[in-house]
């Protein structure tokens, strides 16, 4: 038997991504998010919801781009750091000594040292209530030739993705392979 929670944010997995902007002054700004994921197969689409209160917000609405990098799980700390400081008094990069990296396609900062990026133009914008959600055509993903397997693609293992669980506040590593998608279905 299943116990009614109630209407909550709680759902599996949920990412652990890094939000880049440039603020007004074209200061590089990062933060952590977690309500976000793919929203579109074509055009290749992200979504990522912010609360109107962060720094971030503001300059994502202002320059209309954004990125987002993925950490690795050697990287916990940092992610988890920035976002619990606001970068309207923090140069968080100072702070944590990651690389902020402009990007090639969008008008956004990277973390160089995640070993995955995607750069996002905004396509839509979303008032939902407490939070914007930002609709982001993905322009390019870049990614740390280390983590890329022998089908060019990167490979979940070597990139080493971290989640967050909403409910009891926790990051946890990502699971051991089960099988293929599209495949073990079939198997039924």
């Amino acid at each position: 038997m299943k116990k009614s929670l109630g209407a909550q944010t709680l759902i599996f997995p949920t990412p652990t991504w890094v939000v880049g902007t440039y603020d007004k002054d074209g200061r590089a700004n990062a933060m952590t998010a977690a309500w976000g994921g793919i929203c579109c197969s074509d055009p290749p689409c992200l979504a990522v919801s912010l609360r109107k209160a962060t720094y971030s917000h503001g300059s994502l609405l202002a320059r209309r781009a954004f990125t987002v990098s993925v950490p690795s799980e050697s990287h916990v700390r940092e992610a988890d750091y920035f976002g619990l400081v606001s970068g309207r008094d923090t140069d968080k990069f100072s702070a944590t000594g990651l690389t902020p990296v402009r990007g090639e396609l969008v008008d956004a900062p990277y973390v160089e040292e995640f070993p995955m990026v995607l750069e996002c133009c905004v396509l839509h914008v979303f008032e939902l209530g407490l939070h914007t959600q930002f609709v982001g055509q993905i322009m390019d993903v870049k990614v740390d030739e280390a983590v890329l397997g022998s089908q060019g693609r990167p490979e979940i293992e070597k990139v080493r993705p971290f989640v967050f669980s909403p409910g009891d506040r926790v990051y946890h590593r990502v699971g051991a392979f089960l099988g293929h998608a599209f495949a073990i279905g079939k198997e039924t």
